[in-house]
């Protein structure tokens, strides 16, 4: 096994609340039928997550090559309230990540696992989001969004594009989602993958992983 000298970490559902609970939370603000938001998003994603990139909104909206507008509206277009009445789709997704909050222990151990000497990253697929980005040069040697660089999780590139500027080799990585196939994607360019259920189950499982101190001391 190749010496394990970096950190890549998924933004949202790893670093902030469950995106579950940040989406449901959205959908009763603005009386959005739950049940119609995720047979939207359950088609978008389709059986294997990867499927459909070529025509998929949402995959497309990941790689930066639509505009947030025309998505906002695409997806307004799909939904309705509880009540029958449309969707507003002028800054819906400002609203659907209003409830994100920090997961501050996770967003600790990592800034720990630099500071252990580690090689740290974010690596989010971006729904164009405004990421809050106070304290990131102190924690991660390198962010990768996936809007910024016309690739998407789980696809091969994103992951070797995220090793290539933390200047180690993809089996050097262990890599942390909260999405099955994001993990299976990394784990397939020869990372290791961790699926983050909880930050006390994760962070106990990267430090038997890198053999250190995470926890707070």
């Amino acid at each position: 096994m190749a010496e394990l000298r970096a950190l890549i970490v998924d933004y949202g559902g790893v670093l902030t609340s469950p995106l579950q609970d940040t989406m449901q939370s959205w959908c009763e603000d603005d009386e959005i039928d739950l049940a119609a938001f995720r047979r939207v998003i359950g088609e978008w994603l389709g059986a294997s997550y990867g499927a459909e990139a070529g025509t998929n909104p949402m995959h497309a909206l990941e790689r930066g090559e639509i505009a947030i507008p025309d998505f906002e509206r695409e997806l307004a277009r799909r939904l309705h309230t509880h009540d029958g009445r449309p969707v507003e789709a002028e800054g819906l997704l400002s609203r659907m990540f209003a409830g994100f909050r920090r997961e501050q222990p996770m967003f600790d151990a990592v800034r720990r696992a630099r500071s252990h000497g580690l090689r740290t990253a974010l690596l989010s697929n971006s729904w164009g989001m405004d990421y809050p980005r106070e304290e990131w040069d102190e924690v991660f040697d390198a962010v990768v969004i996936s809007g910024e660089v016309g690739m998407r999780k789980p696809e091969p590139g994103i992951y070797r594009h995220a090793a290539g500027l933390l200047g180690v080799e993809t089996e050097q990585c262990v890599f942390v989602d909260d999405l099955g196939p994001n993990v299976k994607g990394a784990v397939g360019v020869g990372m290791v993958g961790v699926k983050f259920v909880t930050p006390d189950q994760t962070i106990g499982e990267l430090e038997t992983l890198f053999g250190l101190e995470l926890q707070p001391g």
